[in-house]
């Protein structure tokens, strides 16, 4: 952070260097174009296929997250023309720290339906808990950086210990996440296994024997076992879609959840060591590092996201889907 010769600075002088700003350069208005851009047009393709295929909380998910980079991007842009501004310093700030945990959400959404698609017996937890366990986490790192993303901004650049306790909090929040989506990975990581070689977990074959279900709860449970290959086969990827059907576009789709998993993941890695150097640390003022491993990431996870949709790739997830 600036000392206190700069703190009353708010435009680029010789008495107010741009070095001394936190990040210490003119932030790129290119990139910053770019990302706009991006992040606009993928915020609309989500609304514009969440409304028309009836997709809403993974719609509202992703809306989030690619409106609040979008907005966070347009901070920076306001910083390339004054690298003081503290208006967009604070919308940067909150902005692109708080909406990928939203993207991460997207993901999260996703998994009780893929383990209720691919087979619960597969799975050491019941396919609710993948959204109160893993989104639950979720919110909790959104809630300690938007704690820390407000301090820090009440602080900007004239309460530098105020700006400290809120780094500290946004560090705390990341890192939460980051720990949240380890944990994510080795849940999945097992489920995939058993599926894989199909070792469904023993305690929840035993109660499926035991069990003493209906018929309609019968028939259920015949299609939760069923093998993955035999019921992708039986599911179209839209009525009045023709082409292949779910197997190859069901892969498609892991595929493309599992990249924006990694690219989020990648993300959250870097931002632990960025914000814990403090504003104005070594790490914070390189901008190259900081979009290719924070804006490109987050690009291509909400690119990922909004070309291979749900609506198309997975059809489990719309409202009212039937098999």
């Amino acid at each position: 952070m600036p000392d206190a010769n700069f703190r009353n600075c708010d435009s680029v002088s010789p008495q107010c260097p741009v070095w001394a700003t936190t990040y210490g350069y003119y932030p790129s208005s290119a990139a910053s174009i770019a990302f706009i851009i991006v992040f606009s047009l993928a915020c609309v393709g989500q609304l514009v296929l969440g409304i028309r295929y009836k997709t809403y909380p993974y719609m509202i998910a992703a809306a989030i997250a690619t409106f609040g980079e979008a907005v966070g991007y347009g901070g920076r842009l306001m910083m390339h023309k004054n690298p003081w501004s503290d208006a967009g310093f604070k919308m940067q700030i909150v902005c692109l720290v708080l909406a990928p945990s939203f993207l991460a959400a997207c993901i999260y959404l996703t998994l009780k339906h893929v383990v209720k698609y691919c087979g619960e017996q597969y799975s050491r937890l019941r396919p609710v808990l993948y959204t109160w366990c893993f989104i639950g986490g979720d919110f909790g790192s959104i809630i300690l950086q938007a704690i820390g993303g407000g301090v820090a901004s009440a602080g900007g650049n004239d309460k530098p210990k105020v700006a400290e306790t809120g780094d500290h909090l946004i560090v705390a929040g990341i890192a939460f996440q980051a720990v949240t989506m380890a944990i994510c990975a080795l849940v999945i990581g097992e489920f995939y296994w058993r599926l894989r070689n199909q070792r469904p977990i023993k305690r929840k074959q035993s109660a499926a024997k035991e069990g003493s279900p209906s018929p309609a709860g019968s028939q259920d449970e015949e299609v939760a076992q069923a093998p993955l290959e035999k019921r992708q086969s039986e599911v179209s990827v839209s009525r009045n879609a023709g082409g292949p059907g779910v197997d190859g576009k069901f892969k498609i789709f892991m595929g493309s959840v599992g990249f924006a998993f990694l690219t989020i993941f990648i993300r959250c890695i870097y931002r632990i060591p960025e914000m814990a150097g403090g504003w104005g640390g070594t790490v914070m003022r390189k901008e190259t590092e900081f979009y290719a491993l924070d804006g490109l990431m987050i690009a291509l996870a909400s690119v990922s996201l909004t070309v291979f949709h749900p609506a198309f790739f997975f059809p489990p997830m719309k409202k009212g889907w039937e098999a």
